[in-house]
């Protein structure tokens, strides 16, 4: 049990994170204002999270112009992806247990 505890990781505790990170790991990228109609956040709430996230080294940011416009995309590092699998798996674990 301990060690299941040991791999959940506090970065992805709250909804907004776990969130953005679920969304990363099923598409190649994706822009700030699909990531705020997706999860429903605003601006602020989602830039915090997203800051949070990069810090960890967790998501990868991509500025760039679009038809003149500034975009910025978001994309699941190789070590943000890794450390949200082994999250996912000790989750899982912890509920095959609990319905033992």
């Amino acid at each position: 049990m301990k060690t299941i505890l040991q791999n959940i990781n506090k970065v992805f505790d709250n909804r907004v994170r776990l969130g953005i990170m679920s969304a990363l790991m099923v598409n190649e990228n994706l822009d700030f204002k699909s990531l705020k109609k997706l999860l429903g956040v605003t601006d602020g709430n989602l830039a915090s999270h997203i800051k949070s996230l990069q810090k960890a080294g967790y998501i990868v940011v991509m500025k760039q112009f679009i038809a003149n416009k500034p975009n910025t995309s978001y994309q699941i590092s190789l070590e943000g992806r890794n450390a949200f699998k082994k999250h996912i798996d000790a989750l899982e674990r912890l509920i095959q247990l609990r319905n033992k």
